[in-house]
């Protein structure tokens, strides 16, 4: 059965294959069948350059855990960051992800 859960977001960054990194203009994030992983359901996440090839893609399939996991670490990750922007940069973060001192 398919899930139908897509969520498709514009991207400015890079994304490796094999040796050559590529610019991306999109990420995919999905939750479906595994393609590749020894899994059933799967979270996958798609880095794409439209304007490339199709071949210029970075994908990831997590488990539903996995996925949590990184979701969490992602936003650990972000909040520590704009504190960091705020603190030392002096640029404005969101005040509710700014621990006071």
């Amino acid at each position: 059965m398919c899930t139908s859960i897509v969520e498709i977001v514009p991207a400015d960054g890079m994304a490796k294959r094999g040796d050559e990194w590529f610019p991306l203009t999109q990420a995919v994030v999905a939750y479906d069948h595994a393609r590749h992983a020894a899994l059933a359901d799967v979270i996958t996440l798609d880095f794409i350059n439209s304007g490339l090839e199709p071949g210029a893609r970075a994908g990831i399939e997590l488990t539903l855990e996995s996925a949590k996991e990184l979701r969490a670490a992602l936003d650990r990750a972000i909040a520590a960051a704009e504190r960091e922007e705020a603190e030392v940069r002096g640029k404005g973060a969101t005040p509710s992800l700014v621990r006071a001192a």
